[in-house]
């Protein structure tokens, strides 16, 4: 070994000790007579000094050459420091150098390498080993390891096995578009990459392995976002024998788990939450539960006023929010602005002050009285002191506009506090999606998914209105996990496959192992998937996903250190049997 210690581990136990260390000079001050250096490595950072008395003179003077990111061994004694640092875990402690070898030489970084750095997201991205040095992106991927092996022995302990799913399967019509993987061996022929291991999974379920996890990547071609990647990890889950509830029960034990392992914060019982009840209280399938502000409809008390901007829509809903009745126009009016912006899509936004003396300031006085603002504030649940804001429209794209407002009202207050846990179950999602451009359903999760049995009669008769036996775990606002009860039986499978608008040839195709499969003995079963790369981030106090992953891709689903996609050269174009359009033509 190159080192006796690491550089996070000394203290006034070892003073008189001589050891060896080994790592990166993270910064040196020079006096002239003395230097001192900071040796970093995984586990901390270790004072060195070199003293022009008590070093030796040739270790001394090859100490001047030393830059920040040399790559360095010394040995010397360990001795008690005189000014303390009571910020580092070795701040008692200091090493008198004796001996020196320079291990690498480094260049000068593109950017410092410490907790606060002067480097851009898209140069930390490029030099992205650069950037795990840093403190704060280390302890991420650390971070990500505890929560990956919590997960690992919990479900150990409960008797999951953990099964390897293969990479390269075949291409499905469902979902988000495959990344896909040109056969060389079978010109013309496309591997995909999974964007999940539902039908492999439930084949091990088939194959009576009872209960499979696997923390396993899975790969989607879709626009990107801060909390998505065209890569990421999956911990997915499946079981045999099982109804709805008891995977709820299971895998609520392992979020409790996971937040009492890492964060000793004890979570009661999660509530459930049907998926109707969501959107009408909070306006998405994903609620943050930390605060209030929940929807009012306000049809009731906002039409019939004259007011055509409400008189003429569907839908009138508000929220209260807290406090907020003291902002000022300028403030309000940048909220205005912001609905208006392209990524909400708001055409306009009506607010009313419940002052704190009781009185009310509104942006429609001349439509509404004292007395019918009063009907709102019941409505809305608004105290002295609060601002209520008001939107109509569509029902459905005005609830989503509004739950948009809301999560950043909530923002501005600062009431979702990274600290506190507000875990829910939300169940019965429609089976069915309409879409009208294609005039056919979709499976709202996967064409796999069970309806609930007392409603399978009305996929013949209303499939719109069917439930699913499904359910979506939420946490803080971020849905970490989902999953459902799965179709067993052939027959259902394949009126599924008819609802969805597959031609029998066309599911034979596609699924037709998995049909053969349920013809011998396919058992009760259903399972989840947890997103571990979103899970990671909202236990570690963030939403963003990126910097607890090692390599991640930016926003155009780039490498930016790899530089990758990048085009391949005409040999392996031959071989593949692909022809590449000219940009220019595309």
């Amino acid at each position: 070994m190159l080192r006796t210690n690491n550089c996070g581990a000394l203290g006034l136990a070892e003073v008189g000790q001589q050891v060896t260390l080994a790592g990166w000079v993270q910064k040196t001050r020079n006096k002239g007579f003395m230097l001192w250096v900071d040796l970093r490595d995984r586990y901390g950072i270790t004072q060195i000094i070199f003293d022009s008395e008590r070093t030796p003179k040739a270790v001394f003077e090859q100490a001047q050459s030393l830059g920040r990111e040399f790559v360095i061994q010394i040995r010397g004694e360990v001795i008690e420091r005189e000014s303390k640092n009571p910020n580092m875990n070795t701040g008692d402690i200091e090493i008198l150098a004796d001996q020196l070898h320079i291990l690498n030489t480094a260049s000068t970084p593109p950017f410092t390498i410490e907790d606060k750095t002067d480097g851009g997201e898209e140069l930390r991205m490029q030099y992205r080993y650069l950037d795990i040095r840093r403190k704060p992106v280390r302890d991420n991927l650390l971070f990500r390891h505890q929560v990956t092996l919590a997960v690992r022995n919990y479900l150990s302990k409960a008797n999951f096995v953990e099964v390897e799913t293969p990479y390269l399967i075949k291409s499905t019509p469902e979902g988000a578009r495959d990344f896909v993987v040109p056969s060389r061996m079978h010109k013309g022929e496309f591997y995909a990459l999974p964007q999940s291991p539902q039908t492999f999974k439930q084949l091990l379920m088939v194959g009576g392995m009872d209960k499979y996890f696997q923390i396993v990547k899975c790969f989607r071609d879709e626009d990107l976002r801060a909390d998505r990647q065209p890569e990421f990890t999956q911990i997915d889950c499946e079981l045999t024998f099982v109804e709805q509830d008891d995977i709820l029960d299971q895998f609520e034990g392992l979020t409790r788990h996971l937040i009492k392992n890492i964060h000793g914060v004890d979570v009661g019982e999660f509530p459930r939450m049907p998926y109707e009840e969501a959107m009408r209280r909070f306006g998405n399938d994903k609620p943050d539960i930390r605060f209030g502000m929940e929807f009012a409809e306000m049809n009731a008390v906002a039409k019939g006023k004259g007011f055509g901007v409400f008189d003429n829509q569907e839908f009138v809903v508000g929220i209260a929010v807290p406090g907020a009745a003291e902002y000022t126009r300028k403030q309000i009016d940048g909220l205005i602005d912001w609905v208006k912006r392209p990524q909400i899509g708001a055409l306009g936004l009506v607010w009313a002050k419940y002052n704190a003396d009781g009185s009310f300031k509104s942006s429609v006085d001349k439509f509404f009285t004292a007395e019918d603002l009063s009907a709102w504030a019941e409505t809305t649940g608004a105290q002295p002191g609060d601002l209520m804001l008001v939107m109509a429209g569509a029902k459905d794209s005005t609830r989503s506009q509004l739950s948009a407002l809301r999560m950043e009202m909530a923002e501005r207050l600062e009431l979702r506090d990274p600290t506190v846990f507000a875990p829910l179950w939300v169940t019965d999602f429609p089976l069915l999606e309409w879409d009208e451009e294609s005039q056919r359903y979709h499976a709202m999760h996967h064409p796999f998914t069970a309806p609930k049995p007392e409603e399978i009669e009305l996929l013949a008769t209303d499939p719109g209105k069917v439930k699913a036996n499904a359910y979506d775990l939420v946490l803080n606002g971020n849905e970490i996990g989902g999953g459902s009860i799965r179709i067993h039986d052939g027959d259902l499978q394949q009126k599924m496959f008819d609802l969805l608008g597959f031609t029998p040839e066309e599911a034979q195709a596609q699924f037709g192992f998995l049909m053969d499969a349920f013809q011998y003995g396919a058992p009760p079963h259903g399972g989840i998937a947890f997103g571990l790369d979103r899970l990671v981030a909202i236990l570690g106090g963030q939403e963003t996903i990126r910097d607890f992953i090692a390599f991640p891709k930016n926003n155009s689903g780039r490498d930016l250190m790899i530089d990758a996609p990048t085009s391949i050269d005409a040999g392996q174009l031959d071989e593949l049997a692909l022809v590449i359009q000219p940009k220019d033509e595309v």
